[in-house]
């Protein structure tokens, strides 16, 4: 088949193993812009979500808005933060963030809501103020919805940053940019199967995080529910 004829040379490709087009460099690369796209999208969205949630106000403004993001089209966001900002990291990074804000805020907003109003209650009966509600009550309730977002995020912004090739960054959308471009198809299959395993190798390291990271009593009532 010629796929695997494909995977073969680009695996076998003396390139893939050392230097700046090295299978290691391409996916740190991916890593670092991936990364960097969920922190910010995380700084701006997760205490946002905190606050809306545990306040009531605006969540079906947020859910309505998360929607219509959801519905951009990644890479005209990439040609307009071009024209904004010039070519560089700046011009990924925006579309990157608005793709991977939407599923961290809603997870936030519902994490919240979903705190037994009963413990609550209770919480604010023995003197805490709202901020420790918040954290200490509401925040440990809402880690598994949390988890889940950041899993959607994370998976989408790794699915998604081959786009960075299009501006002239790196990343392992250089393999697929690079190999339709000079019709190098086993360089363009390669890049396209490495990001497929990148992005499932996200999904079990969060599965296996939401497994053994969260505390004993979190699991039991994510069991329950």
């Amino acid at each position: 088949m010629n796929w695997l004829n494909w995977l073969s040379d680009f695996f076998s490709d003396p390139a893939r193993r050392s230097g700046p087009d090295s299978i290691v460099h391409r996916v740190s690369e991916h890593l670092m812009l991936s990364g960097e796209a969920l922190f910010y999208a995380a700084l701006l969205a997760v205490p946002l979500g905190l606050l809306i949630g545990y306040t009531g106000r605006g969540v079906t403004l947020v859910t309505a808005l998360a929607g219509a993001a959801r519905a951009l089209p990644t890479l005209g966001l990439v040609t307009f933060a071009v024209l904004l900002a010039g070519v560089g990291d700046t011009a990924v990074l925006i579309p990157l963030v608005a793709l991977a804000a939407p599923p961290l805020l809603v997870a936030a907003v519902e994490g919240v809501r979903g705190t037994d109003p009963d413990v609550r209650d209770a919480a604010r009966g023995i003197g805490l103020t709202h901020p420790q509600v918040l954290l200490q009550v509401c925040l440990p309730s809402a880690a598994p919805t949390l988890l889940a977002g950041f899993r959607t995020a994370t998976v989408q912004v790794i699915a998604t940053a081959t786009v960075a090739a299009y501006v002239g960054l790196g990343g392992l959308g250089r393999y697929v940019i690079d190999g339709l471009a000079t019709r190098q198809y086993a360089v363009t299959v390669g890049g396209a199967l490495l990001v497929v395993l990148l992005a499932v190798g996200a999904q079990l390291f969060f599965a296996l995080l939401a497994r053994f990271a969260l505390p004993p009593g979190i699991r039991a009532q994510r069991r329950a529910r």
